[in-house]
């Protein structure tokens, strides 16, 4: 089973939590257990499991990435400008794994699933994809 998700972001760089959204598709899956895989299909946007229990940690990476992968940099070539977005999503990965038991994803006390934005404001897409074992 593969869902499509769309998601509108309104920063340039955003962690927007979709952990939610991935469970309510598990829930009307009916899937008990398995895997599931959630993959982002943008070169400036990924995909990380992270603590969801102080908003403060989504804005401590954001900063420190930037602090690593300046928005400008005196020796980027590419043309769109955007190299510091290529970099931070090539950090982050496209994608994430998420065991399935007793029909709810299987993450630690204060992880949650979240959308990496690094480009944007933007309409975006990410997949899931239900692997029933």
């Amino acid at each position: 089973m593969l869902r499509k998700f769309t998601i509108h972001t309104s920063k340039r760089d955003e962690f927007i939590e979709v952990t939610s959204q991935f469970q309510k598709f598990i829930t009307e899956t009916g899937i008990e257990e398995g895997a599931a895989v959630i993959y982002c299909p943008h070169t400036t946007a990924g995909i990380t499991i992270n603590e969801n229990a102080d908003p403060d940690v989504k804005t401590d990476m954001i900063s420190r990435f930037d602090e690593v992968f300046p928005w400008e940099h005196k020796h980027d070539l590419h043309i769109e400008g955007n190299t510091a977005a290529h970099m931070k999503a090539s950090t982050v990965g496209s994608s994430q794994h998420v065991i399935i038991t007793e029909g709810e994803l299987l993450l630690g006390t204060w992880q949650g699933i979240y959308f990496c934005e690094f480009d944007g404001p933007r309409t975006r897409t990410f997949y899931v994809k239900i692997l029933n074992l």
